[in-house]
């Protein structure tokens, strides 16, 4: 079983900025591509952010290219989101997934296996 837990979330001003982790055990973690996920209120969830276990691959929503950086740290067995110039609509839970296919960047939530808790960002105006 392979736990996935996010941290780093909490209340921002419009134009800061969040780093984001998620944390990976169970198995090896490098064996893993990883997704960034959100979910807004009364909104479904939505693709944010993928990377590799090579990490040479990264996939981005459009909307989010430039303002957000997906990396990963496989001897630490961590992944981050690093946010920038937030805006009150990047408000909502987010959500980090592992996947089975170690170099499948996917932006489908059902090409990950395994999924976190959640961690709520607020971004005030």
């Amino acid at each position: 079983q392979v736990q996935v837990v996010e941290s780093g979330g909490g209340l921002v001003q419009a134009g800061g900025s969040l780093r984001l982790s998620c944390a990976a055990s169970g198995r090896t973690f490098s064996s893993y591509a990883l997704g960034w996920f959100r979910q807004a209120p009364g909104k479904e969830r939505e693709f944010v952010a993928a990377i590799s276990w090579s990490g040479r691959k990264r996939y981005y929503v459009d909307s989010e290219k430039g303002r957000f950086t997906i990396s990963r740290d496989n001897a630490k067995n961590t992944v981050h989101l690093q946010m920038n110039s937030l805006k009150p609509e990047d408000t909502a839970i987010y959500y980090c997934a592992a996947g089975n296919s170690p170099e499948r960047v996917s932006p489908s939530e059902y090409d990950y296996d395994y999924w976190g808790q959640g961690t709520q960002v607020t971004v005030s105006s």
